[in-house]
C-alpha cells in the first residue's frame, strides 16, 4: 500500500538483527502481551507502540511505552482467530485507511463464510479418508500470503495435521511437484496474481492434487480482502477438528509462548 513498514519476527529481531543496539521507535505486536520474544524487544527501543489484546500485560505497561493500542478481540480460548482480524483493522486504521465497507460486508457474508468453512472441512475430511495424502498446502498472493500463513497455523493447531502456508508463486517454483495426492487450498482475490493462480489450480489438479479455493468478494479490493479470506478457514478449523474428535487445541505447549531462560542478545 506504499507504506515504509519493515516487519520482523520478534525472535529474529532479538537474536539476529538488533545486535544489542537500541533503535528510536517500533511497534510491537503480541496477542497476549506476554510472549517472551515480544517482551525481550522492549529494551531494544527508546520507545514503542504496544499492540495487544491485554492492555494490563507486561508489554503494555513498560516505562518506555509511547502508546497502547488495544486489539479489542476479547479473550481467545483457542487459536487467536479474532485477534488476527482485529489486528489488521487496527493497523489499517492506524495508517489512515478506512475499513468500514469491508467490515460491514463481513457481517453480511458471515453465514456464507461459516457454510463455506464447514463445506471445506467436509471435503477435506472425505479426501483424507479416501486417499493417502502426503501434503496439505494453503497458498496466497500479495496481502493474502499472510492469510495463508495464518490459516495454516490455525488449522495445524486445531486439527494436529500439518498444513503448510506459503506464497502461491513460491509453491509454483517447486512444491507443485508434490501435487499428486496432496491437498491445495488456494486463496483468490482480484489482483495481479489472480489469473496465474487460476492456471496453477488447473495444472496441479490435472497432476493429481485435490484443489479447493477460497475467494474474496469482488466488491472488496485485494488489500482489504485479508479481512474476509481468513474467516472461512477459522470455521474450517473448528469443523475439521470436530470431525477428527480433537477437543484440545494446545497439547504440546501453552497458548502463550513463554521461554524460561532469559537471553543476552549478541
Amino acid at each position: 500500500m506504499g507504506l515504509p513498514i519493515f516487519p520482523e519476527l520478534a525472535s529474529e529481531y532479538v537474536y539476529y538483527l538488533a545486535k544489542g543496539k537500541k533503535a528510536p521507535l517500533a511497534v510491537i505486536l503480541s496477542q497476549s502481551g506476554r510472549s517472551s520474544e515480544a517482551l525481550w524487544c522492549r529494551d531494544l527501543f527508546d520507545q514503542y507502540v504496544a499492540v495487544s489484546n491485554d492492555t494490563d500485560s507486561d508489554l503494555c505497561t513498560a516505562p518506555n511505552v509511547a502508546h497502547v493500542l488495544p486489539i479489542r478481540a476479547g479473550e481467545e480460548h483457542y487459536s487467536s482467530s479474532k485477534t488476527y482480524v482485529n489486528t489488521l483493522v487496527a493497523l489499517f486504521k492506524g495508517f489512515g485507511f478506512s475499513t468500514k465497507a469491508a467490515v460491514s460486508l463481513i457481517a453480511d457474508k458471515f453465514d456464507y463464510y461459516r457454510e463455506l468453512g464447514e463445506q471445506l472441512a467436509n471435503d477435506v475430511f472425505v479426501v483424507l479418508n479416501q486417499h493417502k495424502i502426503h501434503g496439505m498446502y494453503i497458498t496466497g498472493s500479495g496481502p493474502n500470503v499472510a492469510t495463508a500463513y495464518e490459516a495454516a497455523l490455525i488449522l495445524s493447531e486445531s486439527t494436529k495435521l500439518n498444513f503448510h502456508g506459503l506464497p502461491m508463486a513460491q509453491y509454483d517454483h517447486g512444491p507443485k511437484e508434490t501435487a499428486k495426492d496432496s491437498i491445495v487450498i488456494q486463496i483468490l482475490a482480484k489482483g495481479p496474481a489472480y489469473d496465474r493462480t487460476r492456471r496453477l489450480s488447473k495444472m496441479i489438479a490435472q497432476a493429481g492434487a485435490h484443489v479447493f479455493t477460497v475467494e474474496a468478494p469482488e466488491a472488496i479490493s485485494e488489500h482489504f480482502s485479508i479481512l474476509h479470506t481468513i474467516i472461512p478457514f477459522n470455521f474450517m478449523a473448528y469443523y475439521l477438528a470436530a470431525k477428527l474428535n480433537i477437543s484440545e487445541t494446545f497439547v504440546v505447549g501453552g497458548k502463550v509462548t513463554e521461554v524460561n531462560q532469559p537471553i543476552s542478545p549478541a
